[in-house]
């Protein structure tokens, strides 16, 4: 996405929205290498689906990599006001590395 697209998304979403998003930012950054899962079900289900990411990336020869500039990020696609929780859709993304050797 670029700069222009997000500044044309937020003035749409305000004129059709009448709602304030001045507090919404862009910002772009390199992830790096990650591993990312489909959650389909409640947010406190999501666990489950946690362990089978870190089996996964443990079965690949990865470890997590977590730290202060690589974070855990969680994609909400459906809106927790409208979609009953065992159908709520969320992307759950982990960075990862290579296990050292």
């Amino acid at each position: 996405m670029t700069r222009e697209d997000f500044q044309w998304a937020i003035e749409e979403t305000t004129r059709k929205k009448k709602q304030d998003f001045s507090k919404v930012e862009y910002f772009a950054y390199d992830e790096g290498v990650c591993v990312q899962c489909m959650h389909i079900g409640a947010y406190d289900d999501e666990p489950q689906t946690v362990e089978l990411m870190h089996s996964f990336i443990d079965e690949q020869g990865y470890v997590l990599d977590i730290t202060e500039e690589r974070l855990h990020h969680e994609l909400y696609l459906s809106d927790a006001r409208r979609v009953v929780p065992e159908c709520m859709k969320t992307v759950i993304r982990h960075p990862i590395r290579r296990k050292p050797i």
